[in-house]
């Protein structure tokens, strides 16, 4: 059944009916190198053969070009178990392309690599308030930390083949970002400000440079790096913004305009606190990071985002009233906004990303707690609340590695490149 659809895919991508062999041969790397990427185990040409439908010549053929272009290696051969030579599997390469993911965040930059396998080669932070600078000056540092990244890649042996770049805020069309209000970020063209600096090389087909929010980005690392089954969720980032990615389905909700999850704005306490974006009682106030440190006691103590939920951790590990206190009042209040996703969508997974991965056990229980109390079929389908798979780190790499991703998806344009 699979080689018949693959058949008619490339027939009806031809306007004139006739099969295309440029048609062909794309569709057949997509598979073939889709079905490495998948696989539990290296396979080998037959069992490629096999799971595609495919003949063995023009698996083999296929294969060929893949290893060339060092998008796939062959594994070590598997211990001799009677006559015969044993069959090499396959692998994703791990001296090929890679992906450059970067995050901008209040008072962080961030620079991450990621080759084909999924494999983090290198993660550099970078401390700095950037709320102080104009958007130009801290993306000029940003730069300066992705060059930074580059050459550890090319040290490697790796080629960076395209960017992404996390940002906490609304992205519009083209990398505009339109709000970032923790940064006081309006109408910011990213793209524009970054063109002098290059991020990657030039491959047809793949962007050189894609802007989205951290939280979006956040939650399609999840979505690859995450425990198998995980279909739909919700992926919270929690820094001193918070944002949200849902995934319905195996695919990013962006929404009508791309501005999806901005949880961090819903109103917990309609008339409370005074918020950045212009609101009143916005989760952010009760559950962001700034405002769990001050009610921790420790808004004075200075503390970096990438540390600052480690040593709210520490503390809570140690049994600190304030700590637990305000780890207990934080999680209430991201349990009401949870509720009323959940309500809304019919999610079963709530992921805590960001800085809130290491704060989940303590943020978990009251959470569960709102959900339980106000989730309308609570009683009869549980949800699930758990840490991120890539914790803190989860915007960058997710970023970086929606670059192989594409990849994979279209290893043809890579290909041409390497040719």
């Amino acid at each position: 059944m699979r080689a018949v659809w693959h058949c008619q895919e490339v027939i009806s991508a031809s306007p004139t009916g006739a099969v295309r062999q440029g048609s062909l041969r794309e569709l057949n790397l997509a598979v073939v190198l889709r079905r490495i990427a998948a696989a539990d185990r290296p396979p080998s040409r037959a069992d490629l053969a096999a799971g595609t439908g495919l003949t063995r010549a023009t698996v083999s053929a296929v294969v060929d070009d893949l290893i060339a272009g060092r998008l796939v290696a062959e594994a070590a051969p598997a211990p001799r178990t009677g006559a015969g030579r044993p069959a090499r599997g396959l692998v994703l390469a791990t001296d090929g392309p890679a992906g450059l993911g970067l995050e901008v965040n209040v008072d962080y930059l961030a620079a991450c690599v990621v080759d084909l396998s999924g494999a983090v080669r290198h993660h550099l932070v970078r401390r700095a308030d950037l709320r102080p600078l104009s958007p130009a000056a801290a993306l000029d540092r940003l730069a300066g930390l992705a060059a930074e990244a580059r050459a550890a890649a090319v040290r490697d042996g790796l080629t960076l083949a395209g960017t992404a770049l996390a940002v906490p805020g609304l992205v519009g069309d083209g990398g505009l970002v339109r709000l970032a209000p923790n940064l006081g970020w309006r109408d910011v063209d990213v793209p524009r400000l970054l063109a002098g600096h290059p991020l990657a090389e030039p491959v047809d087909g793949i962007p050189p440079l894609v802007v989205d929010n951290e939280a979006n980005l956040a939650a399609l690392g999840e979505l690859h790096a995450g425990p198998p089954g995980t279909a739909s969720f919700l992926h919270i980032s929690g820094e001193i913004g918070i944002g949200a990615g849902i995934v319905l389905d195996g695919t990013l909700y962006r929404g009508t305009r791309g501005w999806s999850g901005e949880i961090g704005h819903l109103p917990v306490q309609p008339q409370g606190r005074p918020c950045r974006c212009g609101g009143q009682g916005c989760l952010e106030q009760y559950a962001g990071q700034e405002a769990i440190l001050a009610a921790a006691g420790l808004a004075d103590a200075d503390l970096p985002a990438d540390t600052a939920a480690a040593r709210l951790a520490d503390l809570a590990e140690a049994g600190d009233p304030a700590t637990l206190a305000a780890l207990a009042d934080a999680g209430t209040a991201l349990g009401v906004a949870v509720a009323g996703v959940v309500n809304l969508l019919d999610l079963d997974t709530v992921v805590l990303g960001g800085g809130y991965a290491p704060l989940a056990p303590w943020l978990s229980p009251p959470v569960l707690a709102e959900v339980s109390r106000r989730v309308l079929t609570a009683a009869w389908a549980s949800v699930t609340v758990r840490p991120a798979a890539l914790g803190a780190r989860s915007a960058a790499v997710g970023g970086a590695a929606s670059v192989v991703r594409r990849i994979v998806d279209r290893p043809v344009a890579w290909l041409a490149r390497a040719g």
